[in-house]
């Protein structure tokens, strides 16, 4: 009986010890964070365009990503990674297609960051502060570059002059449940790697409503102190200062009622000038949506270039630029992750800008666009 008892009672020490350990591993093993799983999301765009005025060989287009006459486009294939671990993050965006090669038209020297949209790592430094270093897309104005965020497919005339992306530091800071401020420091506009000193300021304060119906974005970018003009790429010219100020406001009228508003100015100045230059423009998105699989948005955009910073070439020896009025319509057909969109377009100019059919010039032209817009 004594011997049956000590077996029983060494099998249950045993027991008891290897459960023991076996939860103090699992204890051990939990203990360590895991990196969390990939997100990996992705689009892809094409268009047909054709404008009524243009002769052979041209296409009387002056704004960004639809440069083509009669002809099937494609605009970008994306594929884009996120990841975090912790307080930190990184993200790697890929474009391949005309659209991304415009978008990083000063890389043409280094082909292989043509492709790279974005890419950037992050650190949480605490619940209200975070750090983002890298390459991204700019926080000024209200169209962006991926063609399924944009209810118009083509593209008005404030982004198409405006910056297109940063690279460098910028700190996000939470200054309440609804307000956030935006601060850093970037190559010039535009640039993935770049020899120049200079850099550029940027910032942003966000704020909205509690409930969400309403956001507003006032937004910078910034430089100064340069000696004298430089041209630091093709077609690129580094002015000895430049400042631009925009505003951005959106807000839900109802469930199918929305719209979005942009104003910007930007103002350069040129050691060819004796005084600064600028341009401005206004827009306004008046969206509307009678069911969750159509939806129809009106884009009235003025851009005003009286200086010719921006429609002239930057030399600033042609004559005054011009002012552009331009109004979209653009049909939102939904299929599931499938977009279809028919759009057609007005360009006036003040000026006699746009070719017609018989190589003389006009200062209208009207466009129309048939797009399709996948994402995943």
């Amino acid at each position: 009986m004594l011997r049956k008892l000590l077996v029983t009672s060494t099998a249950l020490m045993s027991f008891v010890m290897l459960r023991a350990q076996t939860d103090s591993t699992k204890k051990a093993v939990d203990s360590v964070k895991t990196p969390g799983p990939w997100v990996i999301s992705g689009s892809a765009d094409v268009y047909y365009r054709y404008n009524f005025n243009a002769p052979p060989g041209a296409t009387n287009n002056y704004t960004s990503f639809t440069n083509s006459q009669s002809s099937f486009e494609l605009g970008m294939a994306s594929i884009r990674a996120d990841h975090s671990f912790g307080k930190v993050g990184a993200t790697l965006d890929l474009g391949f297609g005309r659209r991304a090669e415009e978008f990083s038209y000063n890389d043409g020297s280094h082909p292989t960051l043509f492709a790279v949209k974005q890419a950037y790592l992050t650190f949480q430094a605490t619940s209200k502060l975070k750090f983002t270093m890298g390459k991204w897309g700019t926080h000024i104005g209200y169209e962006v570059l991926d063609a399924y965020l944009n209810r118009n497919y083509s593209m008005d005339y404030m982004f198409s002059y405006g910056p297109f992306f940063h690279t460098g530091l910028k700190a996000d800071i939470t200054l309440g449940a609804t307000t956030g401020l935006m601060i850093g420091v970037a190559n010039p506009t535009d640039f993935s790697t770049t020899s120049s000193p200079t850099k550029v300021a940027i910032a942003q304060l966000s704020t909205g409503t509690t409930n969400g119906k309403w956001k507003f974005f006032l937004n910078y970018m910034g430089y100064g102190g340069v000696s004298a003009d430089t041209v630091i790429a093709p077609g690129y010219t580094l002015f000895k200062g430049l400042s631009q100020f925009d505003l951005v406001i959106t807000g839900t009228i109802s469930s199918k009622f929305g719209v979005g508003f942009n104003g910007t100015v930007q103002t350069v100045k040129s050691s060819k000038l004796e005084k600064s230059a600028s341009w401005w423009g206004t827009a306004v998105y008046l969206n509307f949506d009678p069911s969750s699989t159509f939806g129809l948005t009106l884009r009235g955009e003025y851009f005003s270039d009286k200086d010719g910073v921006k429609i002239n070439p930057l030399d600033f020896t042609q004559s005054a630029g011009a002012n552009v009025f331009d109004l979209t319509l653009s049909g939102n057909i939904r299929l599931g992750p499938l977009t279809i969109i028919p759009e057609l377009r007005l360009d006036n100019s003040s000026k006699n800008m746009f070719l017609k059919s018989d190589a003389t010039y006009t200062q209208s032209t009207v466009s129309a666009i048939l797009a399709a817009v996948y994402h995943f």
